[in-house]
């Protein structure tokens, strides 16, 4: 289940320990003390919570510009929630009647405090965000594809109508030729890893079984933090045409990270790394490379990092399976 944001703007360490520990199974919580940097931290998170500590702040100006937090169309569907005394909260009411959704008093305590911002985020199930952003994914009159690693989760109406569809297709692969899957999820994969936010490359598609058209195909990550969900846009250039057995991917231009990953993946291992990958295979340890290549233990780390980060996998023992798939070493027979 993914996690709703909570934006909590105080000063009291209790009250946020409180929280923090309370509702961390449901929300990505973020702390800000200054009123003034919460404004432009709730512009940047759109939460679905923000819960103001009223204690913190005992000047009646601290509050004035709290109109702010509702102000925006993208930010009114945020609960807004005050915590403080019972007075404090007599006196906001009056004068927020209409922008603060609940109010919380000190003398419930705090544990009662963490129940009820649980409880109304459980009653309160619309995804707000998620709805806008699929009303215009549905608007959009280009093909758009909604990616999780190389899983289609979800595609517009001129996607489903252009590969003829009415179910939900399972595989990016599934639009591509045959013997060009493996470039793409190692393609895919190296994007999702990279720096760069955008990539464009051109290739073939297949729009029914029988047809292909060539188009140009614009990866996009919604954010920084997450790696493996990201949006494809397709352009598609020129007309469709038979399937024909010399036909296949034209992918030629692959920008930013793509083409790092291409040039990656080209190279081969050092002497060196060949030597450490075949010992591996044998079953040695990293002490014993050491003394059979007379090399250190530390130089040995260094060099199986290179192995991992030249073959873009997450241990040492996917790079082994990648080397000898791709027939990048050669394992003598024993």
């Amino acid at each position: 289940m993914q996690k709703k944001q909570l934006l909590i703007v105080s000063k009291n360490e209790l009250l946020i320990q409180e929280l923090d520990q309370g509702l961390s199974t449901m929300f990505d919580i973020s702390i800000e003390g200054s009123i003034h940097v919460a404004y432009h931290r709730v512009l940047n998170l759109l939460p679905d919570t923000i819960v103001f500590d009223k204690t913190s702040y005992r000047k009646p100006s601290d509050f004035k510009n709290l109109k702010n937090f509702k102000a925006s169309h993208f930010l009114k569907r945020a609960h807004l929630a005050i915590y403080g005394s019972s007075l404090e909260i007599k006196m906001m009411a009056k004068r927020y009647k209409d922008l603060v959704d609940e109010y919380h008093s000190t003398a419930t305590g705090l544990e009662q405090l963490v129940s009820r911002i649980a409880r109304t985020a459980e009653q309160h199930k619309l995804n707000y965000w998620h709805e806008c952003f699929m009303g215009l994914f549905h608007l959009m009159n280009q093909p758009v594809l909604l990616l999780e690693k190389d899983q289609i989760v979800n595609m517009n109406d001129v996607a489903r109508n252009t590969f003829r569809t009415s179910e939900e297709m399972l595989d990016i692969t599934d639009i591509v030729r045959p013997e060009t899957k493996n470039t793409i999820r190692e393609c895919l994969r190296k994007f999702a890893k990279g720096k760069h936010m955008h990539a464009t490359t051109e290739t073939t598609l297949r729009i029914t079984s029988q047809k292909l058209r060539n188009a140009r195909i614009t990866l996009s990550k919604l954010t920084p933090k997450i790696q493996d969900t990201y949006i494809m846009l397709i352009d598609f250039m020129g007309d469709e045409y038979c399937l024909r057995d010399n036909v296949g991917s034209t992918a030629t231009e692959v920008e930013n990270s793509l083409a790092m990953a291409k040039c990656m993946e080209e190279e081969n291992f050092t002497r060196r790394e060949k030597e450490i990958i075949t010992l591996l295979c044998k079953g040695y340890k990293t002490k014993e490379i050491s003394e059979a290549l007379f090399i250190s233990p530390k130089t040995i780390e260094k060099h199986r990092s290179s192995i991992i980060k030249r073959t873009n996998s997450d241990t040492i023992l996917e790079s082994i399976i990648y080397a000898i798939n791709h027939n990048l070493v050669e394992i003598p027979k024993s």
